[in-house]
């Protein structure tokens, strides 16, 4: 978009053009660049909201360019109807509409070289997505055949079943631990349903056992399958391929969750360093023991199960006496509340300091958890973050609440904090990952403060 900009303008002042027409008017270079920069981004706003930027399935070149021409002018109408109201902005028709014109077409250019780059990196291995093929027919001959002749595609089949029985799916599960722990660097992506008359039985199962490992589901679409709520459909080889999605928390709408994320952690950070700072010495005079909670009772590091499933370290404020995590499974394990889940919540805690207290009390405690989502561990909002013994636990369908970053608050802390029944959390969280927006983050944000200050039974 600048080099449209710069590009237009350096041929509306250029010696051949101006005696084809010599410039009548006054310009001002500086404010022109100015202007340029403010339309390149006004611009860039209607291209991701348009889904040029998006990622996970690659759109045909010739359909790519007339979105391009079609949103480019889109945002010259935007600029258009700026002048018509302002009355101002400059006075050349010859840059508007060369800037246009360009536009459009280094727009293209760039997306020719970006495809090109692409596909050159798939040569060599490089982005390409590791696939399981279920399937025993034609149309799955047919995918196995391309992948593996066309090495451009982006696509690699590491393996391939003929049905989904249940001896399949152990065989499955079996291959993936192997193929993971021999190839550590690398990790299956998706699983392609390939054979459209694969009964609803394996079907079901087959999309479970992808959900539950945190795959991408695609399947070969009939005419009814691709109306099904959340898919996205591509064609590959001339074929149909539907795509689940798993959240609307997706490409650009994950970077925004990430940059929100790191500014408002961040402002938060040094905002609330004075209660780090005090919260230290008061843990530090209370009792004896470190200042954060981060190590098991046998000196092992405290982790928690974050996106994918995938464990992280994790820390708080020390709020109990040192060495006495354990006995909640066994000393006090009379006294959980939530017998109704996997989760513990010790009523009267015995373990809580003084200190302790306050800090859970008022939330204190899981500040450190900021930390943890500046470096990209947690986000602000999301699923709260569970132990690995509490996630073994999880039935099938708790296990959708590992499809994004665990979060310091969420949809399930606002609507009842600790009360909550395993079960509702779970429904909220799920709710959340399925409609997530940043007007909906932004609501749960403004919204915990006041669930802070609420009571809760576990206190």
């Amino acid at each position: 978009m600048l080099l449209a900009g710069l590009s237009s303008y350096y041929l509306r002042f250029a010696d051949f053009t101006k005696e084809i027409r010599p410039v009548m008017f006054d310009f001002n270079p500086t404010n022109y660049f100015k202007i340029v920069a403010i339309v390149s981004l006004i611009w860039l706003v209607v291209f991701v909201l348009s889904g040029l930027y998006a990622i996970s399935t690659p759109r045909k070149l010739a359909k790519e360019m007339a979105k391009i021409i079609s949103v480019c002018s889109v945002g010259l109408v935007l600029v258009v109807i700026y002048i018509f109201f302002k009355r101002e902005l400059f006075n050349s028709r010859f840059i508007l509409l060369a800037a246009w014109v360009l536009a459009m077409l280094y727009m293209i250019v760039m997306r020719i070289i970006v495809r090109f780059i692409q596909k050159a990196l798939f040569r060599y291995g490089l982005g390409v997505r590791k696939v399981i093929l279920v399937g025993a027919g034609k149309t799955a001959d047919s995918l196995v055949h391309e992948f593996f002749s066309q090495k451009t595609s982006g696509y690699e089949v590491v393996k391939r079943v003929r049905d989904f029985s249940l001896e399949t799916a152990n065989e499955l599960d079996e291959f993936i631990k192997d193929y993971e722990a021999n190839n550590p660097h690398k990790w299956i992506d998706e699983v392609i349903q390939a054979d459209p008359n694969l009964s609803k039985v394996e079907t079901l199962r087959l999309y479970d056992f992808a959900n539950e490992r945190h795959l991408t589901f695609k399947y070969v679409a009939d005419l009814l399958g691709v109306k099904v709520l959340r898919t996205e459909v591509t064609e590959i080889t001339g074929i149909p391929i539907a795509e689940v999605k798993k959240t609307t928390l997706e490409g650009w709408g994950a970077v925004t969750k990430r940059i929100m994320d790191i500014i408002l952690s961040g402002l938060l950070i040094i905002i609330l360093s004075p209660v780090y700072l005090v919260t230290t010495i008061l843990i530090k005079l209370d009792s004896r023991g470190p200042v954060f909670f981060s190590r098991r009772d046998d000196g092992s590091f405290v982790y928690r199960i974050g996106v994918g499933g995938k464990p992280f370290k994790y820390f708080k404020f020390r709020s109990m006496i040192h060495g006495a995590d354990s006995m909640r499974y066994n000393e006090l394990a009379d006294r959980n509340l939530r017998s109704d889940g996997p989760l513990v919540k010790i009523k009267d805690d015995p373990r809580v300091t003084r200190v302790g207290k306050f800090i859970r009390r008022w939330s204190i405690d899981e500040l450190p958890e900021l930390l943890l989502v500046f470096i990209g561990r947690m986000s602000l909002v999301g699923p709260r973050p569970h132990l690995p013994e509490e996630v073994a636990k999880y039935e099938q369908h708790h296990k959708k609440t590992l499809t994004i970053k665990p979060g310091i608050t969420g949809l399930a802390q606002i609507s009842g904090r600790s009360d909550l029944a395993f079960e509702e959390e779970v429904k909220l969280d799920i709710y959340y990952i399925e409609n997530w927006s940043i007007l909906l983050d932004l609501s749960i944000l403004l919204r915990t403060p006041l669930a802070v200050l609420r009571h809760r039974e576990a206190e």
